[in-house]
């Protein structure tokens, strides 16, 4: 089964927990929170007292992807506030394997993250410490951006590399998704599918996230 996680990053601030509980009555059990950081990432957005808020308005999942610098100083403290689920960049954690399970340790799922251009094999060590893998399939930084179709042979590998060492990880995608892409990104083998302008820029957020749903799903079925 693939899950539609909708960003908030593309959701109207103003109304987070109206904009969450739309998705949620149309059946999401999971929101992605993008966390950064203008430095890892050009633009800045939240931290954990945003997540904290969030908590308070909602009992979904907490998907949150932290774009910065040092989350390995800070991805624990996001567990804290609430995060179900932390993601980090392979690209800015320089002590991957002791982060991932400092966010197991805290009582979260741990992530690791990969940009566009980061080879599949630096995850080599990793694999077996992360509970899903999020390949970014666009630049991370703006919501908006357009798809890479590329990265979705990343995702065929670590599908593969998953059955071979007899792992567990789901595999993520985030970046660019739309109607249009969501089933063969379904059909890649992705398990958690992020979408935000394509849920949150329409006039019905629960709608748009009923429909995506529905692709991912008729996509799956029609794979052979």
């Amino acid at each position: 089964m693939v899950e539609i996680a909708p960003s908030i990053l593309a959701a109207d601030f103003s109304r987070l927990a109206e904009e969450i509980r739309a998705v949620q009555a149309a059946g999401a059990s999971m929101v992605h929170v993008d966390v950064m950081d203008g430095h890892f990432v050009p633009s800045i957005t939240i931290g954990p007292l945003v997540v904290q808020s969030l908590r308070r308005a909602t009992d979904l999942a907490l998907d949150c992807h932290l774009m910065i610098e040092d989350a390995d100083r800070y991805a624990v403290e996001f567990v804290g506030a609430g995060a179900d689920m932390v993601s980090v960049h392979q690209e800015a954690c320089p002590h991957l394997h002791r982060t991932l399970t400092a966010i197991r340790g805290a009582g979260a799922s741990p992530g690791v993250v990969i940009n566009p251009a980061t080879p599949v094999h630096m995850l080599d060590e990793a694999l077996e410490l992360a509970d899903y893998i999020l390949v970014m399939s666009v630049n991370p930084g703006f919501g908006g951006q357009e798809f890479i179709p590329g990265v979705l042979d990343k995702v065929r590998r670590l599908a593969q590399l998953r059955g071979e060492r007899g792992l567990s990880y789901r595999i993520e995608i985030d970046g660019g998704i739309t109607l249009v892409n969501v089933g063969e990104a379904a059909r890649a083998g992705c398990d958690i599918i992020v979408a935000g302008t394509a849920i949150f820029h329409n006039s019905d957020p629960g709608e748009a996230f009923a429909a995506m749903a529905k692709e991912a799903e008729r996509a799956l079925a029609l794979r052979v």
